[in-house]
């Protein structure tokens, strides 16, 4: 093992926390800070010199936008000839909130978030701060590691042994159906807004919001309407912990 990795591990202020991670993740992280950073969730932000926050917001972003493309090559190469609203869906269903907060907990992430006990519920805690730091942790490996690294970690180490790809196949998730049966239930108003494009933005794409009440509490983008509408619902039932 090269002397610096052997440091991280047994002689460094971190070795503790490093020790932990490379116990889950399976390997020992060059840049500390990054999944120190993944792992601290917005109510236990730190106050930086410049005045921003320093929480896993930022980490979370990169994080889904990475998980959000292994997971489509794989559902791309592994259905040949689906279409791209059967994919779509097949994503929705590996990478919503529920499915991560699972994962997250299965893995042990549970253990490592540093957050605000007086100012976060147990309900948020279980509804989105595992998801949001699953999503920063592969933020911080990819900025670590890079992409192929990212990849081969997600596959090897979350997809093969945790996801059953065929199961959720079978599995109906249809968030649209129940965020219109809770506002059914609770005698509120739903709606499915269509919202301009922005300027230089295609004009195939569809921005759709859910409108509960009249306030927005999911929105959702694709090249199909409907494919936009399922993703706005799945933001509201989130937003709305159905």
């Amino acid at each position: 093992m090269p002397i610096l990795k052997l440091y991280k591990l047994y002689l460094s202020p971190e070795k503790e926390f490093v020790k932990k991670l490379k116990n889950i993740l399976g390997f020992v992280p060059g840049n500390v800070t990054l999944y120190k950073m993944a792992f601290r969730h917005r109510s236990a932000a730190k106050i930086l010199k410049n005045g921003s926050r320093s929480s896993n917001e930022r980490l979370e972003f990169l994080g889904d936008a990475v998980l959000g493309s292994v997971i489509a090559e794989l559902l791309f190469k592994h259905y040949p000839y689906k279409e791209e609203g059967f994919l779509t869906e097949m994503r929705s269903k590996i990478v919503n909130r529920a499915n991560l907060n699972q994962l997250a907990k299965k893995i042990g992430f549970d253990k490592l978030i540093q957050f605000d006990q007086r100012s976060v519920s147990i309900q948020t805690k279980h509804n989105s701060m595992l998801g949001d730091a699953f999503e920063a942790i592969v933020g911080a490996i990819y900025m670590d590691k890079g992409y192929n690294f990212t990849k081969e970690f997600l596959l090897r180490r979350i997809v093969k042994p945790h996801i059953d790809i065929h199961t959720l196949e079978l599995t109906e998730t249809n968030f649209k159906s129940k965020l219109i049966e809770w506002c059914q239930r609770h005698g509120k108003d739903v709606l499915f807004e269509l919202a301009e494009n922005g300027e230089g933005e295609s004009t195939k794409l569809f921005t759709i919001s859910a409108v509960v009440e009249g306030e927005k509490v999911g929105t959702g983008r694709d090249y199909n309407k409907k494919n936009a509408e399922k993703l706005a619902a799945e933001k509201a039932c989130e937003m709305l912990s159905i």
